[in-house]
């Protein structure tokens, strides 16, 4: 890698943008300016608005001496308390705005317990280490049977206390997602993000969203619209919310993809940011922690189609879609599903997957295009 890439590169992680700034090379300049600035790549309309909101759901920390771009985490708050004989909530509900959690972030990562917590995963020596997400602690076993079961693939965690074997050699963005889902109990769900997305949109667009689905919400007095935002919200019978026939050809950017699940109602829920009839890609933004270590939290994903056939149904299994899915820790049991697209298609006898839009934000996103 040449002086000039490694340069660019840095910049990107470190997130600084050199719009208007002089510089004696446009090979740097050039991408810079695309990375910092999202309508370089997705215009002005509702697709560009979209990656604002999602590039909100990351940050540069320098952590351990190393240059991390962290991703928001997910927040599970109620499927790992089974075996606990106490509950936990994520901060927020899981719904909180990106800019409130980063803040709680960064006091979280300035912690003295974060900094026992790297200098033990960085001692240079193997251990596991042993969360407990309702007590928001950890522990450090260098048992040598603890390590070898680890090893072999009998592992001992729980729901609500994952086991984890690091190597010594230093902190990982990894370590710190671990850290920020077990003990900070930070993140956002995924109809959190979701909201998150649809406010995005409709703030530029002029609109309060919270207060335009306050009533169809059943907000109470005073209180956040965010928390009743859900996914059951996106799948009810509301008047706010549309049905989409998911031909390809129907779709468009806002459109929420709603996954179900095996008692018949919706488990999870993601939002479309870009269709491309052109080079048949759909790219859609989701918030899930069954997904390769480093994508856990807010990431992107991809269903690639035929161009010359925009009428295929997302439900159809030609569609290629590339988000595979992994348990959140190493060692507990995996998704029943091997990618989204099993996922989608899954229960078909009770429905299926199923794609709608927010009417409210239909005229908005007509404005934003029209810009």
């Amino acid at each position: 890698m040449t002086l000039k890439s490694k340069i660019v590169v840095l910049l990107f992680f470190l997130g600084i943008a050199v719009i208007g700034a002089q510089t004696d090379s446009d090979e740097i300049a050039d991408p810079l300016i695309s990375f910092s600035d999202p309508t370089r790549i997705w215009g002005n309309g509702v697709e560009g608005i979209i990656e604002e909101a999602y590039r909100l759901c990351f940050k540069t920390r320098i952590l351990d001496g190393k240059v991390m771009n962290l991703r928001m985490p997910f927040a599970q708050n109620n499927e790992r308390d089974k075996l606990s004989e106490q509950g936990w909530e994520f901060l927020g509900g899981g719904k909180a705005d990106p800019n409130f959690l980063w803040e709680a972030i960064n006091g979280i990562l300035d912690s003295d317990d974060f900094k026992d917590y790297s200098q033990a995963i960085s001692d240079g020596r193997e251990k596991v280490i042993i969360f407990d997400i309702p007590g928001q602690t950890w522990t450090a076993s260098r048992d040598l049977f603890d390590i070898a079961r680890m090893k072999a693939g009998a592992y001992r965690g729980l729901p609500h206390r994952p086991y984890v074997l690091v190597s010594g050699r230093g902190v990982e963005e990894t370590d710190v997602y671990n850290y920020l889902y077990c003990v900070g109990l930070a993140g956002m769900d995924c109809s959190g993000f979701v909201w998150h997305v649809l406010s995005y949109i409709a703030r530029a667009g002029g609109l309060d969203l919270g207060n335009t689905l306050s009533r169809a919400l059943g907000v109470r007095g005073g209180n956040d619209p965010s928390r009743y935002a859900g996914t059951a919200f996106y799948n009810s019978k509301s008047t706010q919310i549309s049905a989409v026939n998911d031909e390809i050809r129907n779709l468009r950017p806002g459109d929420i993809l709603l996954f179900r699940s095996a008692d018949g109602g919706m488990a999870h829920s993601a939002i479309i940011q870009s269709v491309n009839l052109s080079t048949g890609t759909i790219r859609y933004l989701q918030c899930t922690d069954e997904a390769p270590l480093r994508e856990r939290g807010v990431h992107e994903s991809f269903i690639y189609f035929d161009p010359s056939l925009p009428e295929t149904h997302l439900s159809d299994p030609s569609l290629n879609w590339t988000q595979a899915r992994y348990p959140p820790f190493p060692g507990e049991k995996a998704s029943p599903f091997s990618d989204d697209g099993n996922r989608y298609r899954a229960f078909a006898e009770l429905g299926g997957g199923r794609v709608v839009r927010i009417r409210a934000l239909t005229a908005v996103i007509d404005k934003l295009n029209s810009r």
